[in-house]
């Protein structure tokens, strides 16, 4: 079995989409108020965000 890694220069690296600028961006604190965890539904799939203690976002059904 062969193993290959490879590097990318950051120059090789794709540029952002302009679109991206146009997704719509919520703030994860705001959506949670003054608490660490949320619900969220999609499709009546629950499904819940939660903000760890070291600040990240943990998304779980």
């Amino acid at each position: 079995m062969t193993v290959m890694n490879a590097i990318i220069q950051s120059n090789d690296m794709p540029k952002p989409s302009p679109v991206a600028n146009e997704l719509p961006t919520y703030d994860a604190r705001k959506l949670l108020g003054n608490g660490i965890l949320g619900r969220l539904v999609l499709d009546d799939q629950l499904y819940f965000l939660r903000i760890t203690r070291a600040g990240k976002l943990i998304l779980t059904k």
